[in-house]
């Protein structure tokens, strides 16, 4: 059996008052629209269109997949008129079935789309019980509950307003009885629009055989179509992303101020404090603990490595036991190995530590590379810019640097070396031995402190 997916996203979204095309907004640091194509690829269809009409060389731009087939609706006319843009494209062999998607419902799941697939009806609807119904379409049943005709709440009586049982838009259907009951929609109706929903009525006409599938989880059919919306979809997508990662055996302390944004992979006995974000492709391992108000990006965090409170890591990798922060802030290209200290205030940028080194307190080191059991003292600086190119410092393993120090790259320093306190370095530096560099340090013994003149003086 042959699988057309058709993801409708082709409105502008006016009422999200926005230059950003409506689908492109994001949901979990994600764009709708790629929620509902990770969601049309799990099921493995034959092939996926895209409807755009406003915004669409955005779409395109962000979505730059070759297994997608874009179809341009030119004139917004409904979205029986936009599942009509596809026909050209689509799979029409005797068992072909077409899903069609919407890209600004974005928390739908692929398990719930296999049950439509699995349905043996000529057409299957995701349908959904729903206590305050306003907006949506209503599903209309007779006697036998067997499903007449989807009425849009704009069209509906008070007596179908009534009714709780709500259309999600979603539907699967054969794909040859589709395109036949598209050909006959008309726009007689308040909005003048084709209306993909026409075709139920189509169906029970042509004796054909039609389903609804109630959705349990009423928060999966949720739509957008302004920022309040968007706001309630993405508390329901955090809300999921919590419970996962606490059913992977994550300690959320404060499970309602963490935020994720991204891919997470989590192993057991991890502990997130309140007020977390985390963004991208992140990943944990077992015992990790991150303290509050922490930003992880695009990381790799080894076992039981410790990030105190207020760091904030980016596109860093980092080995297991290490303990980063508090108010650290790793940069992009920053790795670390095991057992590395990366204290207050704290700043790495394109850096490579070896294992057991440690930068505690007030320090910068950008594109460098430091050796193992290397200690770095408080205030100390790689100076890596001349002001048009950036240069590399190189620090050997079991290196002392003394307080205050700045490394004007490129340099060097060797094996053992120590380096004394408030020194700038300017050339290689030899190993094993001390290496300082200092002004005379002289006192003037008949210096005088000025005292303040008083105010009659000052008048005078």
């Amino acid at each position: 059996m042959s699988l057309n997916v058709v993801i409708l996203a082709a409105g502008q979204g006016t009422r999200m008052r926005s230059d950003l095309p409506k689908v492109l907004h994001p949901v979990g640091g994600i764009p709708m629209l790629m929620h509902s194509l990770q969601c049309a690829r799990e099921l493995n269809p034959t092939q996926i269109n895209v409807v755009y009409g406003y915004g669409g060389e955005q779409l395109q731009s962000v979505v730059c997949d070759d297994d997608i087939d874009w179809c341009q609706q030119k004139e917004q006319l409904g979205t029986a008129h936009a599942v009509q843009q596809c026909i050209t494209n689509l799979q029409k062999n005797s068992e072909s079935q077409t899903l069609v998607l919407y890209a600004d419902v974005p928390l739908l799941q692929a398990s719930t789309c296999q049950s439509l697939l699995a349905s043996e009806a000529d057409l299957t609807i995701l349908t959904s019980i729903n206590e305050h119904p306003a907006g949506y379409g209503r599903i209309v049943r007779d006697d036998d509950n067997r499903i007449n005709s989807i009425v849009e709440d704009k069209d509906a009586s008070p007596a179908i307003k009534a009714i709780t049982e709500i259309n999600s838009g979603i539907i699967c259907a054969d794909t040859q009885l589709l395109i036949h009951w598209l050909a006959q929609i008309n726009n007689d109706n308040s909005q003048q629009e084709y209306y993909l929903t026409d075709i139920v009525e189509l169906a029970v006409q042509g004796a054909k055989s039609v389903v609804g599938i109630k959705c349990e989880d009423h928060t999966e059919i949720m739509g957008v179509n302004d920022r309040v919306q968007l706001s309630q979809v993405e508390a329901c997508y955090q809300q999921r992303r919590r419970q996962q990662l606490m059913l992977q055996g994550v300690t959320l302390k404060d499970p309602d101020t963490v935020f994720i944004e991204g891919y997470v992979e989590a192993a057991n006995d991890i502990v997130i404090e309140p007020c977390v974000t985390l963004r991208g492709n992140v990943t944990l391992e077992a015992h990790v603990h991150i303290g509050m108000n922490s930003v992880i990006i695009d990381a790799h965090i080894g076992r039981a490595t410790v990030v105190h409170a207020h760091s904030h890591i980016q596109q860093a990798s980092i080995g297991q036991s290490c303990e980063i922060g508090p108010y650290a802030r790793l940069r992009p290209d920053t790795v670390l190995a095991d057992e590395v200290k990366i204290g207050n205030f704290v700043e790495i940028k394109k850096t490579r530590i070896d294992t057991g080194s440690k930068i505690n307190h007030l320090s910068y080191l950008g594109d460098a590379q430091i050796g193992r059991e290397t200690n770095i003292g408080a205030g100390t600086i790689s100076c890596n810019y001349d002001g048009a190119n950036k240069h590399k410092t190189i620090i050997g393993d079991h290196v002392f640097i003394g307080s205050d120090t700045q490394l004007v790259a490129p340099v060097i320093i060797n094996n053992g070396a120590t380096i004394g306190a408030g020194s700038t370095i300017t050339s290689e530096v030899p190993a094993n031995k001390l290496t300082l560099s200092r002004t005379k340090q002289i006192t003037m013994d008949h210096w005088q402190r000025p005292s303040k003149k008083n105010q009659n003086e000052s008048k005078s």
